[in-house]
């Protein structure tokens, strides 16, 4: 893997075909804020640990380190296209251009349905969980609705009138959650070892798990126990694409997108895992734990007192609310994208670029209603988080897969990159990739995602609809994309050219 420096002068969006309608202000940092807030471990094991002990027990948390590598290897991908294609609507318009706008659509329109349901899923989290927990009251179907739907508003609002000040809410977010989730880590190994509270054995435990079947794969409708155990990580470690949906506002994208995906995946990866070590060896009974509705914060408190508890509480609300919040601005740079190209509904309003805030508001307006639709189907479900996290799990994994499987198709025409690139790598990164994405999709023919199944169903039949009627009333040559060409080809023309010219100009003098 390596890295070219790109000229000043780089060509930006000029050569897929547009013009710049977007302030490219985001830097290193900031980019990479966006992907480890999408990813936000703090977010992800605060809320499905306790079903991992539920359905792993605490040996499930060893499948922590497996994901990470799976999800790197596709970061690596990605990123490979990333720079490559370094154009807002990432999955969109790397399919679109490199297979055909047809699949490219498609891809879109997942990708659509899986922002649009895992905004709800985060910020109904912090609603029905973390808000009690912190404030000691009972939360119900109603409270949580309620909740959700004020940070719903909260979170389009900043979206929608300043991407700076997005920029420096996550920013700010990403900084204390770093920081905490390092000297929390700190101050639990610490504290645990000073105290002789580590219990190294509750690492190895199956809890109340029977032994007969543990290990298995499952049967043709069901994943076996310690095969549940992925979800976790399958869960908390996406979303790090995130960072090349703001290409067309990031710096020199084609270098700092990539890095920002792999660093999110590193970073979240390794902290996120002594995290999970340190919980559960100080953890003084598993099975019990289980039972909880905020097993992390229970397991802090009896180790650090209720006041360092009470700060996790308040860490992990921060962590949600930029996690959601990146979500939801990513959603509307896709959907901007989509209309841009004339292909998303009401492409007329959604790809109008606010003149005064400089933002897509018309996107914003309509992602933030769609999440509260969603948020209103399934708040009166009893088993709404489970639904909304296992959607949230079964999306990107999709679109992750058909992604790599065009990087495969493909990677003997890809465009020119002046940034990130695999090298030898590229083979065994490749290989990684398929088999985790294979094994992760095999998960979800358990049972027990049947709903998640039935709304991607519902989402895709939707999203066919439109298709068919753009595909009716434009045909296939409608929905072509704009022209890219190479830049760096044209230079080229352009010196021949001018070289041509010179040698010309110097016979005529000759003569």
């Amino acid at each position: 893997m390596s890295h070219h420096s790109t000229p000043p002068d780089s060509a930006g969006v000029g050569e897929f075909g547009y013009t710049e309608s977007l302030e490219r202000s985001t830097g290193r940092f900031a980019s990479f804020a966006v992907a480890f807030a999408f990813v936000s471990i703090a977010t992800g094991i605060f809320t499905t640990y306790g079903s991992v002990l539920t359905t792993s027990g605490p040996l499930g948390i060893w499948t922590w380190p497996i994901v990470v590598v799976g999800q790197l290897a596709v970061a690596l991908i990605l990123g490979s296209l990333a720079a490559r294609i370094p154009v807002t609507g990432y999955a969109y318009q790397w399919v679109s251009r490199l297979a055909n706008p047809v699949l490219g659509w498609i891809t879109g329109w997942i990708s659509f349905t899986f922002l649009a349901i895992v905004v709800v899923a985060v910020d109904y989290t912090v609603a029905s969980t973390v808000l009690p927990a912190l404030f000691e009251f009972h939360g119900t179907a109603t409270t949580s609705f309620v909740i959700t739907g004020i940070v719903l508003i909260l979170q389009g609002l900043l979206v929608g009138l300043s991407t700076k000040w997005t920029e420096r809410v996550n920013n700010f977010a990403v900084t204390a959650e770093l920081i905490g989730m390092v000297a929390l880590v700190a101050l639990l190994l610490i504290v645990g070892v000073v105290a002789h509270k580590l219990n190294i054995g509750n690492l190895f435990e199956r809890g109340d798990i029977p032994a007969e079947g543990y290990w298995s794969f499952g049967t043709a409708t069901s994943a076996g126990p310690w095969m549940m155990g992925f979800l976790l990580g399958a869960f908390t470690i996406v979303g790090f694409e995130s960072a090349a949906n703001l290409a067309e506002e990031t710096k020199r994208p084609e270098i700092v997108v990539p890095r920002a995906m792999w660093q999110a995946v590193l970073a979240s990866g390794g902290l996120g895992f002594l995290f999970l070590l340190a919980v559960t060896a100080l953890t003084d009974d598993p099975v019990a734990l289980a039972q909880s509705g905020t097993p992390v914060a229970d397991v802090i408190r009896s180790v650090l007192g209720s006041y360092v508890g009470t700060a996790l509480l308040v860490l992990v609300a921060v962590a949600i609310f930029a996690c959601g919040l990146v979500i939801l601005m990513t959603g509307v740079r896709l959907v901007w994208a989509m209309s841009r190209d004339e292909r998303f509904p009401g492409w007329q309003y959604m790809h109008k670029v606010s003149p005064r805030f400089k933002t897509p508001l018309n996107a914003t307006v309509l992602v933030t209603v769609v999440a509260a639709l969603i948020l209103g189907i399934f708040s009166t479900r009893t088993d709404a988080l489970f639904n909304l996290f296992a959607a949230a799990t079964l999306l990107p994994s999709i679109i992750y897969a058909i992604t790599v499987a065009l990087y495969i198709v493909k990677r003997r025409s890809l465009p020119p990159t002046n940034g990130f690139k695999l090298g030898r790598w590229e083979i065994p990164v490749l290989a990684v990739s398929v088999v985790w994405l294979v094994f992760e999709l095999s998960l979800f023919r358990d049972a027990s995602f049947r709903d998640p199944w039935l709304y991607v169903l519902v989402m895709v039949v939707l999203g066919g609809v439109y298709l068919g009627f753009l595909l009716i009333t434009r045909g296939t040559h409608g929905l072509r994309m704009p022209e890219m060409r190479s830049i760096d080809a044209e230079l080229d023309a352009t010196a021949t050219a001018t070289a041509t010219a010179t040698e010309d100009n110097g016979l005529e003098s000759a003569k």
